[in-house]
């Protein structure tokens, strides 16, 4: 299972999703993370260039090509977890702490479901 939470420098899941300057793409197996990569995606830069429609479509193209299935973050706008939900990607709002336990604990629950 890929897992994709924001993440600031020092390792906590971070606030919004749509401005996130810094995400991990975990893969998370038998319980435990076997890969964890953070890449400067500096969404915070790109949510204001160009149109909504555009800024949702960049990052659903990172979450498609990197293959996601669950997404973990701070929180998000309505329009963008709509987004997620049609293609089928679960969304874990609300989280604080840190971004490794964070990933494990949706992916427990994910697999749970």
């Amino acid at each position: 299972m890929i897992v994709c939470a924001t993440v600031t420098d020092d390792g906590q899941v971070g606030g919004g999703w749509g401005k996130a300057r810094r995400v991990a793409l975990a893969t998370v197996a038998d319980g435990a993370i076997s890969d964890w990569q953070e890449i400067d995606v500096r969404w915070d830069i790109a949510h204001d260039e160009g149109t909504e429609g555009s800024h949702h479509a960049r990052i659903a193209r990172f979450l498609i090509e990197n293959h996601v299935d669950v997404v973990v973050t701070g929180h998000m706008g309505p329009p963008m977890a709509n987004t997620l939900g049609k293609l089928k990607i679960r969304t874990v709002l609300g989280v604080g702490g840190d971004a490794r336990d964070a990933v494990l604990a949706a992916a427990a629950a994910a697999q749970d479901s």
